[in-house]
């Protein structure tokens, strides 16, 4: 069957006699990869490139709190406000908007969605005060889920045998623009000022709706379920897997001690005895940006059935940087190195944990993203809170020793399955990912080949 757009004509016949209904693809498809390929180097460029702009709204806020604080004239607290209510409502966006890409064809949705996020930006970057910037912030966190639509599209759109390594270069175009996110948003700010960063922004999301308009191919939608039962749909994928409740917890406790650093080690590179202009901050941001290259790796890993070990792995050395940057608090030369391997652990953990929940119901990825994600965002938000009190009451050291131990409760809650298990002990969820949930999901009934938990 042809993809084709609703509003297509239907294809000509083909004159050659060949099935399939076209001699050649047009401008449209071309992009859609043969059966078995992968998707173009170009298609998973623009791809990973738009993931990495539209998620860097969420971000730009980080190294700027000092300045904003100034500027608006308010508390730390209140400033860390600011990375919690952005991430709020990406948690929100997660909830109310991702599934819709499993029930709206993707181009559409996003274009909607780039359009609403141009003009928060604008809101964002004229705002007169802390409440409209809050405001501004929070529905362009919501609408910034644009990245966790398109990273399921790049998921269809691989062979199985692929798939990690698609969505493993997707995610570092993701990752890397939550990373150079604050190096881009530190040295406009130190040129222009802060409300450059946002303006700028706005700018690059209105050419990202026209460019993937264009370029992203046309694919049906596989559910047709009503907006309620989309929504109840993807609550029920949480209540019926156990893998994907536990790796959103995972996520969660790591998320939180990612999003707790970042949202405080500012204050500790503009404080003594660093007193890093908003340059330095930018390039110390940009350090950490290089945590990113571990997320094709990690696809790798996966596509290899090493997600336990590995994900434990993230969890152990994301504690131990922790443990660094409580020590390197005077010493930039240990505190650099703790926020790279903070960054590789996010992303690690990341990458494992969105190619085994894809496992789980081919035609509900949308939704299965959006409870995924929704629910280690809260975890985020909830570390730069918490984080932020805790700098306030315990300075550097009560945060560093906050992030250790939530990375630390990951990793003990996993220890249990890091246990020999009979023949699957290799990789002990392959059970759980061969679970058939689309029956109650969306309606539809899709056996699958259930595989070896041994893979080459």
């Amino acid at each position: 069957m042809p993809l084709t757009h609703r509003s297509d004509p239907p294809d000509p016949p083909d004159p050659s006699g060949r099935p399939g209904g076209r001699p050649s693809a047009g401008p449209r498809d071309r992009a859609v990869p043969a059966a078995g390929q992968a998707p173009s180097g170009r298609l998973v460029l623009l791809l990973a490139t738009a993931c990495g702009l539209t998620v860097a709204n969420l971000y730009y806020a980080q190294p700027l709190l000092a300045v904003l604080r100034q500027s608006l004239h308010i508390s730390e607290l209140t400033a860390g406000t600011l990375i919690t209510v952005g991430q709020a409502g990406y948690a929100a966006g997660m909830i109310l908007l991702v599934p819709l890409g499993d029930r709206v064809e993707n181009r559409r949705l996003t274009t909607i969605l780039l359009a609403v996020a141009t003009a928060a930006c604008v809101a964002a970057g004229t705002a007169p005060g802390f409440g409209v910037l809050a405001g501004a912030l929070l529905v362009a966190g919501a609408v910034s889920v644009v990245a966790q639509i398109l990273v399921p599209f790049a998921a269809g759109l691989a062979p199985d045998h692929l798939r990690g390594r698609v969505v493993g270069r997707v995610m570092s175009g993701l990752l890397t623009g939550i990373l150079l996110s604050r190096t881009l948003s530190s040295l406009i700010t130190d040129a222009a000022g802060w409300r450059a960063v946002y303006l700028l922004s706005a700018g690059l999301m209105a050419v990202l709706a026209v460019t993937l308009r264009g370029a992203l191919p046309s694919r049906p939608p596989p559910a047709t379920l009503p907006y309620g039962r989309l929504l109840r749909s993807t609550a029920g994928l949480l209540r019926r897997h156990g893998v994907l409740r536990r790796r959103a917890l995972y996520q969660s406790l790591m998320f939180g001690g990612f999003s707790a650093f970042w949202t405080t080690v500012s204050y500790v590179l503009t404080g003594p005895p660093f007193h890093y202009s908003q340059i330095g901050v930018a390039l110390f941001a940009l350090a950490g940006a290089g945590g990113a290259a571990v997320a094709p790796l990690a696809g790798h890993w996966a596509d290899h059935g090493l997600t336990r070990p590995m994900t434990a792995a993230a969890f152990a050395t994301g504690a131990l940087a922790f443990v660094l940057a409580g020590l390197g608090r005077h010493e930039i030369l240990l505190l650099a190195p703790a926020a790279v391997l903070i960054d590789m652990a996010v992303q690690t953990s990341l990458v494992l944990g969105q190619h085994t929940v894809y496992q789980l119901a081919p035609t509900a990825r949308a939704r299965l993203n959006s409870a995924y994600i929704a629910v280690f965002f809260v975890g985020g938000a909830l570390g730069s809170q918490l984080g932020s009190v805790a700098y306030h009451l315990g300075g550097w050291d009560a945060l560093t020793g906050f992030g250790a131990g939530l990375l630390a409760l990951g990793l003990l809650l996993q220890a249990p399955a890091l246990l020999p298990r009979g023949k699957h002990a290799e990789n002990p969820e392959n059970a759980e990912n061969t679970e058939d949930p689309e029956n109650t999901a969306d309606g539809v009934s899709a056996r699958r080949p259930r595989r070896d938990a041994r893979r080459p």
